[in-house]
């Protein structure tokens, strides 16, 4: 196939062999299969600000190092030379996620290289050797549901303790390759101590799982889990090999985080629905004008 652009740079360096094919392409990037020596791998190309559907929003960069006050000045004034620092900071959050989690031990794809927005890492494949489907894409039995959510519940404890939260976990940034659940997308990730959204963005991720494993295994709607890491976490008693049991008694004097969440979500679709209503509202009627008698 024709080379993209984008990936010409990593060719004339000899980082890439041949562009294979396309694999996919999401809300941040185009993703291909490329040819580097004797290995296949994978090309994550990412899209252009206004080209993606996802928007960084504030709470994900919160708590997140910056270069200088230079940079950190442009990137709230919104300037040409700031967006683009934004950007970069944006697509480096997930080298530098990816090269962390790896060496923590969490099951990511490994990076290789990282240029001119282009990452370059292994391809996740399942038992036939093909490009691994996402959890999306695949029917499970209950007891493949319970043992993969149990291994996802352990990528997300060893996650935490490197310091490190997803923020966008689903089933749809989850690879199931031969031997178990691969995650990918990063870019959102955020700081556990450093970030005030972390402990939400966790529930939800945590919560996310539970959902998706659930319709497979039911038990798994009703756990637990993301309250009761986050109070080790916070205790300093998480660690990578902690077994959990996704029970947790909330103390008399404290909210159901996951009821208030609940309440909130409710809230804001509800919110949304009346700005669409009004919107559709405010939107003056056209009416028809009868042609012209030339053109009767």
């Amino acid at each position: 196939m024709k080379t993209p652009k984008r990936i010409e740079p990593l060719i004339e360096d000899g980082l890439v062999d041949e562009v294979i094919r396309p694999l996919m392409s999401g809300k941040e990037a185009a993703v291909y299969v490329v040819r580097c020596g004797s290995q296949v791998r994978c090309a994550k190309v990412y899209k252009e600000a206004d080209k993606r559907s996802f928007r960084q929003a504030a709470e994900y960069q919160e708590g997140r190092k910056v270069r200088g006050s230079r940079e950190n000045r442009a990137m709230a004034k919104g300037s040409k030379f700031g967006r683009r620092e934004r950007e970069d900071n944006w697509q480096n959050a997930e080298v530098t996620a990816l090269y962390r989690l790896a060496d923590a031990g969490v099951r990511v794809p490994k990076p290789h290289d990282f240029l001119d927005g282009v990452l370059l890492m292994d391809l996740v494949t399942d038992g036939n050797g093909e490009a691994a489907p996402r959890l999306n894409d695949v029917t499970l039995t209950a007891e493949e549901a319970l043992r993969y959510h149990d291994l996802m519940i352990g990528q997300i404890v060893r996650m935490l303790c490197a310091g490190l939260v997803h923020g966008d976990l689903s089933e749809f940034n989850v690879l199931l390759a031969e031997d178990g659940p691969v995650i990918i997308d990063l870019p959102q990730a955020v700081d556990a101590a450093g970030n005030n959204h972390a402990f939400r963005l966790l529930a939800r991720d945590v919560e996310n799982m539970a959902l998706y494993f659930g319709r497979f295994a039911p038990e798994l709607r009703t756990t637990r889990y993301a309250p009761e890491m986050w109070a080790l976490f916070e205790k300093g008693e998480l660690f990578a090999n902690t077994r959990l049991t996704g029970e947790f008694a909330e103390r008399e004097d404290q909210a159901d985080v996951h009821a208030v969440m609940r309440e909130i979500e409710a809230a804001r679709r509800d919110e949304e629905r009346r700005q669409a209503a009004r919107r559709e509202q405010d939107e003056p009627s056209v009416r028809e004008e009868p042609p012209p008698p030339w053109l009767s």
